[in-house]
């Protein structure tokens, strides 16, 4: 198949990085890539849909992600997966002589292992520059759930109209669900059977990284999992909490110890950027040097040294948030020559281990099977956002009115960085804005 086809199939589906940040996946097909990877590391913990779906579709996804390297041009195909993940890695190696110039690649259980320019590193040995682009280095990174919708664009024509949550903790059946985009998260956990605690909160899409929801938020083309958590569960609490009095208690009790930077996943890999001196400059208010404010642009935020490393309990992460916010309203770019340093030799034993990491946050106990169950899971109605993706939004091509099937393109890709959105259920069309679009099924 040719590079400018699988583009445009892939964009007229609507198909994006289902793995959190929805960027628009044809835009990573490029003959600059001589090595395509794989990524089921299933970053954050209790997440379990992307080995799952490994697993039970092995053979399509590999077939797919074959096709994408010899489409693209790539040299090697890379298949990153834990080494725990024993079902889905055997499911992998009952096909993988069928793919010439694939492997498969052991990860250990460690986080934060999904975040590609940790990936990266572990399975080519590549470093990432600080604020690059994996192409930088010739590598394109595609999650198994993408590669899996790439399948269904290709192979069946099958455009984006539903995704794989998993359905956690304080549910009586967890389980991993396939549901129509833009039901509500209330509906999704209705397919885990009761909840078991009384004023639960939603925690959407990981306990490092994800939000609080509310049951009426509508699912889109990232989200992965809902944990159904107490509400004063810890990993909630601390997303309550508010920046002002983050920075007061940084001041009053930053013992100065620097096991945030020490165990900072990027800052171990060579890049500048530094949790410890930052929490030092903000609480003391110190801008005699502005690199440590500069550097904030640096971080992943992936809330090891918020939610693990730091023996005080206090927010790296969200205050380098803040800052990052607040650099990029300002009009502030991050240095496009950083002070780069090389790969730190202590990286292997400051490698955060997934099992300490959930007891950490005190979630050991609702690490426990969710089955995948691909049931279609009927609602009464939609409410599927025109911006599920990085980019434009898409532009309704619907009125209020009109009958839709599922499967209908209902908003065509924007000028620029744009992807197709489709009705996730048949239905009419009874309310639409420049936001989303609203179908009530027949």
């Amino acid at each position: 198949m040719e590079l400018n086809e699988l583009q445009n199939r892939i964009q007229t589906a609507g198909v994006v990085g289902a793995g959190g940040a929805g960027f628009p996946t044809y835009a990573k097909l490029t003959d600059r890539a001589n090595t395509i990877l794989l990524n089921c590391a299933e970053c954050e913990p209790l997440l379990k849909l992307h080995r799952q779906l490994l697993e039970k579709h092995a053979y399509e996804i590999m077939k797919t992600f074959s096709l994408i390297a010899q489409t693209v041009g790539a040299a090697e195909a890379i298949i990153g997966v834990k080494k725990s993940y024993t079902k889905t890695v055997e499911a992998l190696n009952a096909h993988i002589d069928e793919f010439p110039g694939m492997r498969i690649h052991l990860l250990e259980e460690a986080y934060p292992m999904g975040d590609e320019v940790v990936l990266i590193y572990e399975a080519t040995g590549r470093v990432v520059r600080p604020g690059g682009l994996p192409i930088e280095q010739g590598v394109a990174v595609f999650n198994v759930e993408t590669v899996y919708n790439i399948y269904r664009a290709v192979e069946l024509q099958e455009p984006v109209t539903d995704k794989y949550v998993s359905v956690v903790a304080e549910v009586s059946k967890p389980v991993t669900v396939r549901v129509p985009l833009g039901c509500t998260l209330d509906e999704v956990v209705k397919q885990a059977g009761t909840v078991t605690v009384k004023d639960a909160v939603y925690f959407v899409g990981g306990p490092m990284m994800g939000r609080i929801g509310n049951g009426s938020d509508p699912v889109t083309k990232t989200t992965n999992a809902i944990l159904v958590l107490p509400k004063d569960h810890p990993v909630v609490m601390k997303k309550q909490r508010t920046s002002s009095i983050d920075l007061k208690r940084a001041a009053s009790i930053c013992c100065q110890c620097s096991t945030c930077t020490d165990l900072c996943p990027r800052h171990n890999l060579g890049h500048p950027i530094d949790p410890a001196r930052f929490m030092r400059a903000a609480a003391n208010q110190d801008f005699r040097d502005l690199n440590p404010y500069l550097d904030a642009a640096f971080c992943s935020s992936c809330g090891v040294c918020e939610m693990y490393a730091c023996p005080q309990s206090l927010s790296p992460r969200t205050l380098l948030a803040d800052m990052k916010l607040g650099l990029r309203k300002a009009g502030v770019r991050p240095s496009q020559n950083p002070k780069v340093e090389p790969v730190k030799p202590s990286r292997e034993y400051r490698k955060v281990p997934e099992e300490r990491l959930m007891a950490r946050l005190g979630l050991s106990r609702y690490n426990v099977e969710a089955p995948l169950d691909e049931t279609a899971v009927g609602v009464p109605q939609v409410k599927i956002l025109l911006s599920q993706h990085i980019g434009a939004p898409a532009c309704a091509v619907v009125s209020k009115g009109d009958e839709v099937t599922k499967g209908q393109l209902v908003a065509q890709p924007a000028q620029g960085l744009s992807v197709g959105i489709h009705a996730s259920i048949s239905g009419t069309v009874t309310e639409v804005t420049d936001r989303y679009v609203v179908i009530a099924s027949k």
